[in-house]
């Protein structure tokens, strides 16, 4: 975006423009965030397997009270429980569940740095029950940004932002290549012109990937209103 600034500051940005947003919403569209949140980051592990076989529960540690944490969880181990149970069960007590606008915001600030207030720890499931906990002990795991975070981006920036999906054999669908494009538009007027993320599905649950590239688009000049078209 011809910025000078870093990945800490974007975070900064974002994070404040959705704050400040939040703040003008009315009751039931910020009743409506959480709803969202929760849904992304603390599941309902009852119900979802038919999409994904692992769910997983985002919580965060503060990096200060880490090794206080240490001392229950040690505490059960000794008193002869699986050490990723207890954690699972001190861990989910004691820290902080990212299911609303608060608590989003917190997280959205984590970029894996030992700056960082907190370190996320990721609790992972299947449908019969804990899989693994991710400790996440030196605290290097970063929040990945999410459409709520690209929303608060486009509004920042005033840009039309679009995710463009591309998923392939193994993206749970019908044909190979297909391609998805996300619009996120910022909440008032476009200043400039849109932003592209290339984001391309691979994986066993073909839900995304582990980081966004960004894309030139260039205008083709238009033969006719019917063949306008753009190439990226």
């Amino acid at each position: 975006m011809g910025l000078a600034v870093d990945a800490r500051e974007l975070r900064r940005r974002t994070v404040r423009r959705f704050l400040d947003d939040l703040g003008s919403d009315g009751t039931s569209q910020r009743d409506s965030i959480d709803v969202t949140i929760k849904h992304l980051y603390s599941p309902d592990l009852k119900s979802g397997w038919g999409i994904h076989v692992v769910q997983e529960l985002k919580l965060l540690a503060k990096k200060e009270d880490r090794v206080g944490l240490d001392v229950p969880i040690n505490e059960l181990v000794d008193l002869g429980m699986q050490r990723e149970i207890a954690a699972e069960s001190v861990y989910k007590e004691r820290c902080i569940a990212v299911d609303d606008a608060p608590s989003w915001a917190k997280y959205m600030s984590v970029s894996g740095t030992p700056d960082d207030e907190f370190d996320i720890v990721t609790l992972q499931y299947t449908e019969e029950g804990l899989l693994t906990v991710d400790e996440n002990r030196e605290g290097r795991e970063a929040a990945f940004g999410d459409d709520i975070a690209i929303e608060s981006l486009a509004t920042q920036f005033k840009r039309e932002i679009y995710v463009v999906q591309a998923h392939g054999s193994d993206g749970m669908v019908d044909k190979e290549n297909c391609v998805f494009f996300l619009p996120h538009h910022p909440r008032d007027q476009i200043c400039d012109p849109p932003f592209f993320l290339f984001m391309k599905g691979t994986g066993w649950c073909g839900a995304g990937a582990d980081h966004y590239e960004p894309l030139i688009a260039l205008p083709v000049p238009c033969i006719s209103p019917e063949k306008a078209a753009v190439v990226l």
